[in-house]
């Protein structure tokens, strides 16, 4: 008995020993979840296709140049050149944690072992890097360990909005080391990557644990990143709350608080991108923590930037700046709608939509993934596009694989291999079909195997198919997207299925499956106009959920193609004289044509009878083109 109780003693004692290291995984629970990235195979598509551009260009770049800043702060040799661009500036290294993100997810999706091999060899010379530092330090920031001394003693010179000292953002750039090993843990299922990321944590914690509130506050006045959200992820993946705690000093009290009172005004005039990741971190305090209050912060801040800054292609901001609210129309140049804000909204449309999972939210989504993400995209190499000009006939520029590097370039290496992880979501009664992509997917806990079929936008028609069927009660839910006002039809294996006419929302369909069930669903695809808040007369023609960019040939076109510029005005080249639409109030069927043979071309006529093609924005490139016209 005596036994017994000293060993229930033993057993409360080592529970209050190792209280801070045990915490639930969420402390609300999600209403939906994601399906794993090797359950959503994409089948024959644009996204498809973007995928497999996306993964040769990862497969060229060199990982040994991306390690060479690593390798020299570490006083080890380099073992090639470093690249050019940003990667041989103020912001070294921020490339390599996107480039780590990027093929570990591509490797969770394909399963081929080349990325694998590469995520466990960066990970492997970090490792190495880090052994070199007593502190477990490891960047390829130049002169970081002296910058990082300083900010620990609270020596803060802050030189504009991005630049600190002589690196222009550090704690940015170190966010993207933390995040490339965080997915490199999840998706690779590297256990070193995680040891890594935990010493560079508990350096982080040393470096800031003697700086009081005032001088926390102003480092965090320069882009850090997504800091907040990245120790947050950290605590969950250890179950060490002390990185909760650590977590706390990269909470942006000047931007966050406002919104966490309703006062969106805070964000005229801020850096658009330098935003976006603080409110994913709120997003993780709402999910990890249940602080209510990052919810409220994460609702107002989507809500605001979705319907007030957000322009028809699903992109933000111009010259990277939110300007005033509602105000687009005056703030149009050649370098609009960051490519980076878009990645980050799109991680927060997620979270949004696990925590309550409405039509709305994959409305933007789906609006943000064509007529943004897949426009960045060289269709010739592959790499990613900055900003892009959506009025006055600009066209999209794009990175190299020696001196570009931008945060978009990094960004871009993600954006294009994940385009199977939002198409399904579920609980244990639901599945949601959100966008209209062809994959297999296989919910093997269920014993589903669906398949959809599709070649939309090109096609107005989807087919979902149960190829497989074990557990066979499920809630189907398709989402009617808002653009679908009229004339929704579905039919189960042929036969009419009745719902509610409702759009911008789920159609359920509630059965007991078999397998060989068919359901198709036909999405009518009509003309609109979309007008600018602020100018009734400057407008955008879309066809269903695709942007439609008029397009103007490569007069006064770069001789050596639109590459190396951050945005298409860098070129300082003449601009086409763009015709007027007239009487745009009319029926727009009677002025805006369809093109025999190609559903998605079309023929306008200006108000002086000019001749406008229109196409796809996401086929718009090498080009001129605009989508933003102006009516007379």
């Amino acid at each position: 008995m005596m036994r017994k109780s000293f060993y229930s003693l033993i057993v409360v004692f080592l529970i209050l020993l190792n209280a801070n290291l045990v915490f639930s995984q969420f402390a609300i629970k999600p209403k939906v979840y994601p399906f794993q990235l090797n359950q959503v195979q994409l089948l024959d598509s644009p996204f498809k296709h973007a995928m497999e551009l996306d993964a040769e260009v990862l497969l060229k770049i060199k990982p040994d140049r991306l390690l060479h800043n690593f390798r020299e702060n570490a006083g080890l040799q380099p073992k090639d050149e470093r690249y050019g661009g940003w990667e041989s500036q103020g912001i070294a290294g921020h490339t390599l944690g996107h480039y780590l993100s990027a093929i570990a997810m591509y490797y969770a999706s394909s399963g081929d072992k080349r990325f694998l091999e590469r995520v466990n060899y960066i990970v492997d010379e970090l490792a190495e890097c880090q052994k070199q530092d007593a502190d477990g330090y490891v960047s390829a920031i130049p002169n970081g360990k002296k910058i990082f001394t300083r900010l620990s003693k609270g020596d803060i010179v802050v030189k504009g909005r991005h630049n600190f000292d002589d690196s222009w953002v550090p704690w940015y750039t170190m966010h993207k080391l933390f995040e490339g090993l965080l997915n490199a843990n999840e998706f690779a299922k590297s256990k070193k990557a995680l040891e890594v990321v935990t010493k560079l944590a508990d350096w982080a914690d040393k470096f800031t644990k003697d700086l009081n509130d005032e001088q926390i506050q102003k480092i965090l006045s320069v882009e850090h990143g997504g800091m907040l959200e990245a120790l947050i992820d950290l605590a969950e993946r250890t179950g060490d709350k002390k990185y909760l705690k650590l977590s706390e000093r990269f909470y942006h009290k000047a931007v966050l608080n406002p919104l966490a009172d309703g006062n969106y005004q805070i964000l005229e005039g801020l850096h658009a991108n330098t935003q976006v990741p603080k409110i994913l971190g709120t997003a993780r305090m709402y999910e990890v923590e249940g602080d209510e209050k990052g919810q409220k912060i994460s609702n107002v801040f989507w809500n605001e930037v979705v319907h007030h800054y957000t322009y028809v292609n699903g992109g933000n901001s111009d010259r990277e700046v939110f300007g005033k609210r509602d105000e687009l129309a005056k703030r149009m140049s050649g370098s609009m709608t960051e490519t980076c804000n878009t990645y980050n909204m799109l991680k927060l449309t997620r979270h949004l939509f696990e925590w309550n999972p409405r039509a709305e939210y994959f409305d933007y989504y789906e609006r943000a993934l064509y007529n943004q993400i897949l426009t960045s995209q060289d269709p010739k190499t592959g790499l990613g596009g900055y900003k892009l000009g959506l009025y006055g006939g600009y066209f999209q520029p794009f990175s190299t694989l020696e001196n570009s590097f931008w945060c978009c370039t990094g960004t871009g290496f993600e954006n294009h291999v994940k385009y199977n992880d939002s198409i399904y979501f579920h609980n244990d009664k639901e599945l949601f079909v959100n966008l209209f992509i062809p994959t297999v997917l296989n919910w093997k806990e269920k014993g589903f195997v669906i398949r959809q079929e599709t070649k939309f936008p090109d096609e107005q028609a989807v087919r979902i198919n149960f190829d497989k069927v074990k557990n066979t009660n499920l809630k189907l839910q398709i989402r009617r997207p808002f653009w679908a006002e009229k004339g929704v039809r579905i039919t189960i294996n042929g036969k009419d299925f009745t719902f509610e006419n409702k759009a911008g929302s789920y159609i359920s369909i509630d059965r007991k499956w078999k397998k060989g069930d068919v359901v198709e669903i036909n999405f009518p695809f009509s003309l609109r106009i979309e007008k600018t808040p602020d100018n009734p007369n400057r407008v955008a023609l879309l066809y269903g959920p695709i942007v439609l960019a008029g397009i103007f040939g490569t007069d006064n076109f770069p001789a050596e193609g639109p590459y190396g510029q951050e945005g298409s005005d860098g070129w300082k080249l003449p601009l086409p004289k763009l015709p007027k639409l007239k009487d745009i109030n009319r029926p727009l069927e009677d002025w805006v044509k369809s093109v025999k043979g190609d559903k998605l071309t079309f023929k306008a006529i200006g108000s002086n009878g000019e001749d406008i093609t229109l196409v796809p924005l996401f086929r718009s490139q090498h080009q001129r083109m605009t989508v933003y016209w102006d009516a007379e």
